[in-house]
């Protein structure tokens, strides 16, 4: 018989990996840039994965982990299949949250904010960049739903690889699209000794719109950016 694990309650490690964080750069983007440059230096496994964290209308949560596909002042982007699940919470409730979980590095970065669709210009301009077989693969999958087996899902793909033969080209499907997250806070945690981390975070202050507003305006101001620090 296998030995009994052991108790996750008595699992435990101090964090000991980082300096103090005293402050952060003027500009979140400037931020956000040095620690991904950080992850990217440490040699993290995909440091641009992210749980992406929505709800349904009603206020049910879910969250699961995606890829991050760009950045700047105005958001975060990554992409997606519209009709999948996450993408039906969004449509209900344009809100969402990210974090990035750096948990070798001892840090993460929190973000939370409204969401809009990308352009389908920059939508088709990101799809033709990817791999042919995840192209296919962006038609084959009706990502989220119940399918019968994994023979329907190989299947399905089969049907697109004769659909798209290699000298076409696979069109982004009207399905499939990008969504930016636009940062009303965006937090930098660090691990610290005795779990009296640091937590630093930027605010946008009096944005004078909904969220939803400044994702319609494609303004993520008036206002200003706060730094402050939050208690462990």
């Amino acid at each position: 018989m296998p030995a009994d694990p052991p108790s996750p309650a008595g699992m435990r490690r101090d964090y000991t990996a980082q300096g103090p964080l005293l402050a952060l750069a003027e500009e979140w983007t400037d931020q956000f840039a040095a620690w991904f440059a950080d992850a990217l230096a440490f040699g993290l496994p995909e440091p641009n994965a992210m749980i992406v964290a929505t709800a349904s209308g009603d206020g049910v949560p879910s969250a699961r982990t995606v890829l991050l596909k760009g950045y700047d002042s105005s958001g975060f982007v990554f992409f997606t299949n519209y009709q999948s699940k996450k993408g039906a919470e969004l449509a209900e409730n344009p809100y969402a949250s990210l974090v990035f979980p750096w948990f070798p590095m001892q840090r993460q970065v929190i973000v939370a904010g409204a969401v809009s669709r990308v352009s389908r210009a920059e939508t088709e301009e990101y799809f033709a960049s990817r791999p042919r077989g995840s192209q296919l693969g962006a038609w084959a999958s009706p990502q989220s739903s119940v399918v019968p087996s994994r023979a329907a899902v190989d299947d399905s793909f089969s049907d697109f690889v004769d659909k798209f033969p290699d000298s076409s080209s696979v069109p982004a499907p009207p399905h499939w699209g990008g969504f930016r997250v636009v940062p009303t806070t965006i937090e930098f945690w660090q691990g610290r000794t005795s779990r009296l981390h640091d937590r630093l975070r930027y605010r946008l202050s009096s944005p004078g719109l909904s969220p939803s507003g400044l994702v319609s305006s494609g303004l993520v101001s008036p206002g200003e950016w706060i730094v402050e620090r939050l208690a462990p």
